[in-house]
């Protein structure tokens, strides 16, 4: 993960002073690129430990369209109560846009616009396996019309697949990341995501390509990613998945194996 760490000495050496929305204050560049090759390993850091079994469960929550962190979310991976309303609801967030995009269809009967909705995941799947050179495989979480119904609206954003001599690659690009907190867990997290579709369409995971817009460290992550900065980075694990429709998979079908990581780092969650 040397990609990662070079990153972060890029921030820390060139960044710029920028407020937030937070209040904390961060140092940022704009407009960056990594690329993982899955087939190299699977991309979770190693200079400090990441929470896996998190980022599966709220991988899994947004395959299932859930936007409420009481299904099955708030006891495995509390990150988004911050953000939750008293019922645990967060509005029509990644999952929800993913699986449930709102549209409406004139229907000629009745002379009105009735809603219905678009799966965009299984859009996405079915063109892979029928149309693999099509340009058009995209996912969108980022609906301009229901940003102000969401309680956080998406940091990473759009995501595109490539079909390529068997392989699956796929590109994210993420509006907003969290440099020492959140993006571990979104490289890890769109590799996973790569995985499984990879997985359904019976090609082999390939090149998961990460484009950051703002891409910063708060201020108070500084002196840890500092510290993250002087360890060495170990062989990267592997995951084993097993041989399941990505919407049947649950938790027990994903195995990380030999995961070898220097001790946690915590950070402060700004909200």
């Amino acid at each position: 993960m040397k990609q990662y760490l070079e990153l972060v000495q890029n921030i820390l050496e060139n960044g710029e002073k920028k407020a937030d929305r937070t209040g904390t204050g961060t140092i940022s560049i704009f407009g960056c690129q990594n690329k993982y090759d899955l087939r190299q390993g699977f991309p979770l850091l190693t200079t400090k430990k990441v929470l896996f079994s998190a980022l599966v469960y709220e991988l899994l929550w947004f395959l299932k369209g859930a936007t409420n962190i009481n299904e099955n979310l708030q006891e495995h991976t509390p990150i988004w109560n911050a953000w939750a309303n008293e019922n645990g609801e967060l509005g029509p967030i990644y999952g929800y846009q993913w699986r449930k995009w709102e549209k409406f269809v004139w229907d000629e009967k009745s002379k009105t616009y009735q809603k219905t909705h678009v799966d965009q995941i299984q859009n996405a799947i079915d063109l892979i396996k029928n149309n693999p050179d099509s340009r058009r495989i995209i996912v969108s979480a980022w609906n301009i019309g229901d940003l102000d119904r969401m309680a956080l609206p998406p940091c990473h954003a759009f995501f595109q697949f490539y079909v390529i001599n068997g392989r699956l690659d796929c590109q994210l690009y993420q509006r907003s990341a969290d440099v020492a907190l959140g993006l571990p867990f979104n490289i890890a997290s769109y590799a996973l995501l790569l995985t499984l579709i990879a997985n359904t369409c019976n090609l082999t995971p390939g090149v998961f390509t990460h484009t950051l817009g703002d891409a910063h460290i708060y201020e108070n992550h500084i002196n840890g990613l500092k510290e993250q900065l002087k360890r060495n980075p170990l062989t990267l694990p592997k995951i084993k998945v097993a041989a399941k429709p990505v919407f049947d998979v649950c938790f027990e079908d994903i195995e990380l194996c030999n995961y070898q990581h220097a001790p946690f780092i915590k950070f402060p969650l700004a909200v």
